[in-house]
């Protein structure tokens, strides 16, 4: 008997100890070498002209809207349905959120969608996109509407909020290498992992220059470039009030071994969501994950489920009885016009979020991690029927 599935489950027994003690004996923690080397390969992992490594992903959405120039008092669009960094960074600037409903299906902002809000709010200057659990949004389609031709007819800057979505693809790209700014997280339970971190990248030369001086207090040369030069080069410039937010070469070094594997881990967990699929889709009583894109161009983050109204078991007590069992869950998200801060000054939006409500009222998320047994997802399928079916 299987004792505990956990929610997730880090892996790091590829190159990660021997890069590490590559920093260690090199002599130099903080950020250089490796975190260069980190940022070229992801750039060319995702086909962008640029990445800039930073120390967390909200680091990378508040370095991105400073760069693409929100300001105090503009109006940024953000989906409710997400994690706070994706709204707080607007506060950051002073600039107002306004909370976008998703698809049900995919749990994204969609082009009709985006369309009926950019009616209603004629002025909002930026749009940020999270791509959900994995699953990227309809950034372009056959018919050239897609959201980025949207954000381009409307001159609506489009940041590109990717912490579920690497990686992910849209047709024969990856997400990375679309819109103005996308950001990416390497936290702790992300798809590859440097405990904290994150990258943002961007195919404009001037959104790379000002993000790498403001990431680091607004310094006009990197660390490592003045203490590697062979002439003395200790003088430096402070050109803008910048910020903390630079990756060291321990983080990077960890970052690095977990790319070389990043397929192989997106293929393992593309398999464990394909199990749930075929073994959960005749519970009556679940709305299962959608995806409207191939299976090998979603990046499977995430595996959730709704319970629809006709279930006996709330929410809750269906992540109790879970816990019960053994099984790891976690929700994604509560929205963000439900939290008291944004609810307190924005007033209630709940009637506006219709499929979002709907989603947060009955969403479960189900472990999914690299190399998951399949004794372990029969486990959580056979102890979800079980429950569902008392």
């Amino acid at each position: 008997m299987i004792q505990k599935v956990p929610f997730c489950k880090v892996l790091c027994d590829g190159n990660e100890l021997k890069y590490i003690t590559e920093v260690i004996e090199s002599g130099w923690l903080t950020t250089a070498s490796k975190t260069k080397k980190f940022e070229d390969q992801f750039a060319e992992y995702v086909g962008a002209e640029y990445a800039c490594a930073v120390n967390s992903c909200t680091a990378a959405l508040h370095l991105g809207l400073d760069a693409l120039g929100v300001k105090p008092g503009d109006k940024v669009f953000v989906p409710s349905l997400t994690f706070t960094a994706s709204a707080e960074v607007i506060r950051y600037l002073g600039a107002d959120p306004i909370f976008l409903d998703v698809d049900y299906d995919t749990k994204v902002i969609t082009p009709e969608i985006l369309e009926k809000a950019i009616e209603k709010h004629p002025d909002v200057a930026c749009l940020i996109l999270v791509h959900y659990g994995g699953h990227a949004a309809e950034l372009i389609n056959d018919a050239n509407h897609g959201i980025l031709d949207i954000c381009k007819q409307n001159n609506i800057k489009i940041l590109e909020d990717a912490a579920h979505a690497f990686p992910a693809k849209l047709g024969d790209r990856f997400i990375g290498s679309f819109g103005d700014v996308t950001c990416f997280s390497f936290y702790a339970n992300k798809t590859i992992t440097s405990g904290e971190g994150g990258m943002l990248t961007t195919n404009n030369e001037e959104i790379f220059k000002r993000v790498k001086t403001m990431r680091l207090h607004g310094i006009n040369r990197d660390v490592w470039d003045r203490f590697t030069s062979d002439k003395p080069s200790w003088e430096y410039d402070v050109v803008a009030p910048g910020f903390k937010y630079n990756m060291p070469d321990v983080t990077a070094a960890i970052g690095l071994a977990q790319l070389e594997r990043a397929e192989v881990f997106r293929k393992s967990r593309e398999e464990v969501a394909t199990y749930y699929l075929e073994h959960l889709k005749d519970v009556k009583e679940l709305d299962l994950t959608v995806s409207k894109v191939p299976y090998k161009d979603h990046a499977w983050h995430l595996f959730t489920v709704v319970l629809r109204d006709q279930s006996k078991v709330t929410r809750n007590r269906f992540i109790e009885l879970l816990s019960e069992k053994g099984v790891g869950t976690s929700v994604h998200y509560k929205p963000l016009h439900r939290m008291t801060y944004y609810k307190n000054k924005y007033g209630d939006r709940s009637a506006d979020l219709i499929n979002t409500e709907k989603i947060w009222q009955g969403t479960v998320s189900l472990p999914i991690f690299p190399f998951m047994k399949e004794e372990e997802m029969k486990y959580v399928c056979d102890t979800i029927k079980s429950i569902l079916s008392e």
